[in-house]
C-alpha cells in the first residue's frame, strides 16, 4: 500500500511539473508574453550595464586588483585639470543646440504649416533623417573648414585669400561647429515629431478655431496648438538634449579638442592602454549621466517657469506675435539647413571621385574612382557587416513591435505614457554611461565581440524609434477588416496573416528602414560590444576622420549616406511593386 501511495504522488508530481512547464513554454511562446520579453531583452542589458558602470565609478573592479568600494575615483576625476573645461563644452553645445533646434522647429511649424513651402520641406525630412549623424559631420567639415567647398567658391576672386584662412573652424574651441551640425540634423527630428503629435490631437481643430477668431499664424499656433502638443514632444526634446549632451562621433569630428566635450574625455580614458584609467572612465560616465539628468530636471523646472511667466500673455487676447520676423527669420533658418544639408552631401561625393583637388580651385582638376577601387576589399567587408547587423537589428525589433501591437489589439488595451517612458529610456541615458557595464556583461556571458553582442547592443537603440514609426498606423488600422475575416470562420493567426499585415505592408517596410538607419549610425554601440572584432561604415568613417585623407573619408561617408537611402527608396518601391494592382492597398 505503501509503495502504491508513493507511486501515485511521484506520478501526480510528475504531471504536475510536464503541466507546469508546458504552461510555462505556452506562456513564453503566447503573444501575452510579448511585452515582458521585449521589455527583459531590451532594459535588462541597460539595467545591467549601468550597474555594471557603477560598481568601478567608486573603485571596485577586480580585474586591477581592486576589490573595495571607495571614492579614489572620483577624487581623481574632480581633479583633472581637464573637466571644468569639458563640462563647460558640453553643457554649453548640448543646450544650446537643443534650444535653438526646437525655436527653429516651433517658429516654422508655425509660421508656414499648411503651406506649400511646408509641404515641400516635409518631403525632405526623411531623407535627411535617413542620414548618419557621423556622415552628415564629415561633409559638413569638406564644406565649412577653411580649405573647404565654401571657401574655394569664393577664392580668391571675392575673398583675396590664395591659401586657406588660419581660422579655426573644425574643432572651434567653444564648439560652435558641433552645435550647427547638430542643429543640422535635430530640428527636422523635432519638426516630424511635431507633424505626427499634430495628427494624434484635436490640435488642427484648434488651430482652425483660432484662426476664424482672428489670429494671425504664430500666434494661433503657439497660443492654441503649442502647449497641447508640447506634451506630447517632451520625451523626444528630452532625447535630443540626452544625445547632444553626450554625442561622440559627432564631437569627434567637429567638436573642441583641448579639451574635448566630457563624452570624448570619457571615451578616452576607456581606451587608455593603463586599466588603472578604467575606474576613472566609470566615474567620468557616470558624471556624464548627473550631467543629463541634472539638464533633463533644470529643462522641466524651466517649462514650469516659462508657463507660469507666459500664462497672462496666453489669455491676453493679442491677436500677434511678431508674425513678419518669425517668418522671415524661420524661412532663413530652414533654407540654411537644408542648403547646408545638401551641400554636405555634394562635398562627400566630389570628395570620393576626386584624384587632385588643388586649393583654391572650385572643382577638381582630376577626377578618378582610385579610392574606391584601392579600397575594395575593406570597404565591402564593412559595408557586409554594416548591413547584416542593421538589417538583422531592425527585423528583430520589427517582429518585437508587431508581437507588442498585436497582443495590444487582441487584448483590447493601449500601453499608456509609463511605457513610452521605458521605450525613451535608452535614449535619454549617454550610450557611455551603460556601454561600458554591458561590455563588462558580455564578456561575463562570454558573448563579447560576437554577432550577437553587435546585434544586441544596435537593438537597444533601434526597437525604440522602430516602436514610435509603426505604433500609430498599428493602433489606427480599422479592426472591422479583422472582425469580417474572423465573422467568416477564419482564425485569428490567419487574419493577421491574410489581412493585417498586407495592409500595413507600408508601415512595416518603412519601420524596417527607420530601424536600419538607426543602426548604421551607432558607433559606440559597435565599439563597445563589437571588442575590435567588426568594422561598421561609420565606424571606419569616424576614424578616418582625424586623418589628412579626405577622398578615402568621402568614400566611406558617402556609403555610410547611400545605404540607409537606398533601404529608403526600397521601402517605398517594393510594397507598391508588390501591391500595384491594388490601389486601396498601395496607399495604406
Amino acid at each position: 500500500m505503501k509503495s502504491q501511495s508513493n507511486r501515485r504522488n511521484s506520478q501526480n508530481h510528475g504531471q504536475i511539473k510536464k503541466a507546469f512547464w508546458s504552461n510555462a513554454l505556452g506562456w513564453l511562446f503566447s503573444l501575452r508574453s510579448m511585452p515582458v520579453l521585449t521589455l527583459l531583452a531590451f532594459l535588462g542589458p541597460v539595467l545591467a550595464g549601468l550597474v555594471s558602470t557603477l560598481l568601478p565609478a567608486f573603485g571596485f573592479l577586480p580585474v586591477i586588483g581592486s576589490t573595495e568600494l571607495n571614492y579614489e575615483p572620483w577624487n581623481e576625476l574632480f581633479n583633472h585639470p581637464a573637466l571644468p573645461k569639458a563640462l563647460l563644452n558640453t553643457l554649453f553645445s548640448g543646450l544650446a543646440a537643443t534650444i535653438l533646434s526646437l525655436i527653429l522647429a516651433i517658429c516654422f511649424i508655425s509660421a508656414w504649416y499648411g503651406t506649400r513651402s511646408f509641404q515641400r520641406v516635409r518631403r525632405i525630412l526623411a531623407p535627411i533623417l535617413a542620414i548618419p549623424h557621423s556622415a552628415l559631420a564629415i561633409g559638413l567639415a569638406f564644406l565649412i573648414a577653411p580649405s573647404g567647398w565654401i571657401v574655394r567658391l569664393f577664392s580668391p576672386w571675392a575673398t583675396g585669400w590664395e591659401t586657406p584662412p588660419d581660422v579655426a573652424v573644425i574643432h572651434d574651441p567653444i564648439g560652435l561647429t558641433l552645435i550647427f551640425g547638430l542643429i543640422i540634423k535635430e530640428t527636422p527630428y523635432l519638426l516630424l515629431m511635431m507633424i505626427a503629435a499634430l495628427d494624434q490631437s484635436e490640435a488642427k481643430q484648434r488651430l482652425c478655431l483660432a484662426r476664424t477668431l482672428g489670429y494671425k499664424p504664430v500666434a494661433a499656433w503657439v497660443k492654441a496648438v503649442l502647449p497641447i502638443i508640447y506634451r506630447q514632444i517632451r520625451l523626444p526634446i528630452f532625447a535630443v538634449l540626452a544625445f547632444s549632451l553626450s554625442v561622440v562621433d559627432v564631437a569627434l569630428i567637429l567638436g573642441p579638442t583641448t579639451p574635448p566635450t566630457l563624452s570624448i574625455l570619457v571615451l578616452r580614458w576607456f581606451y587608455d592602454p593603463d586599466l588603472s584609467y578604467r575606474t576613472l572612465a566609470a566615474a567620468g560616465a557616470v558624471l556624464q549621466l548627473f550631467v543629463v539628468i541634472g539638464s533633463i530636471a533644470l529643462w522641466r523646472f524651466s517649462e514650469i517657469l516659462l508657463g507660469k511667466i507666459t500664462k497672462q500673455w496666453l489669455v491676453s487676447g493679442k491677436r500677434a506675435f511678431y508674425e513678419t520676423a518669425i517668418t522671415r527669420l524661420s524661412s532663413t533658418g530652414i533654407k540654411l539647413v537644408i542648403i547646408v544639408f545638401f551641400g554636405s552631401l555634394i562635398s562627400i561625393v566630389i570628395w570620393s571621385v576626386t584624384r587632385r583637388w588643388r586649393y583654391p580651385d572650385a572643382l577638381p582638376s582630376v577626377w578618378s574612382f582610385q579610392s574606391w577601387s584601392s579600397n575594395f576589399d575593406n570597404l565591402f567587408w564593412t559595408s557586409s557587416t554594416t548591413l547584416t547587423v542593421g538589417i538583422a537589428s531592425a527585423f528583430i525589433a520589427v517582429v518585437l513591435v508587431i508581437a507588442c501591437l498585436e497582443n495590444e489589439k487582441r487584448r483590447g488595451k493601449t500601453t499608456g505614457s509609463g511605457a513610452l517612458w521605458l521605450l525613451y529610456f535608452p535614449l535619454m541615458i549617454p550610450q557611455v554611461s551603460f556601454l561600458f557595464g554591458v561590455q563588462v556583461v558580455a564578456i561575463k556571458l562570454g558573448i563579447d565581440g560576437s554577432w550577437l553582442s553587435m546585434i544586441w547592443s544596435h537593438l537597444l537603440f533601434v526597437l525604440p524609434y522602430v516602436f514610435l514609426s509603426l505604433s500609430d498606423p498599428y493602433r489606427c488600422q480599422d479592426d472591422r477588416y479583422i472582425s469580417v475575416a474572423l465573422s467568416l470562420g477564419v482564425s485569428p493567426a490567419k487574419a493577421f496573416w491574410q489581412v493585417r499585415l498586407p495592409m500595413l505592408v507600408q508601415p512595416i517596410f518603412f519601420a524596417l528602414a527607420i530601424g536600419f538607419a538607426v543602426s548604421v549610425a551607432q558607433y559606440l554601440p559597435t565599439l563597445f560590444a563589437g571588442g575590435g572584432r567588426f568594422a561598421t561604415l561609420t565606424t571606419e568613417a569616424v576614424n578616418l576622420a582625424a586623418s589628412g585623407n579626405r577622398r578615402v573619408i568621402g568614400v566611406y561617408a558617402l556609403l555610410q549616406a547611400l545605404l540607409p537611402l537606398l533601404i529608403f527608396c526600397a521601402a517605398f518601391w517594393l510594397p507598391g511593386l508588390r501591391f500595384r494592382n491594388r490601389q486601396s492597398l498601395k496607399e495604406n
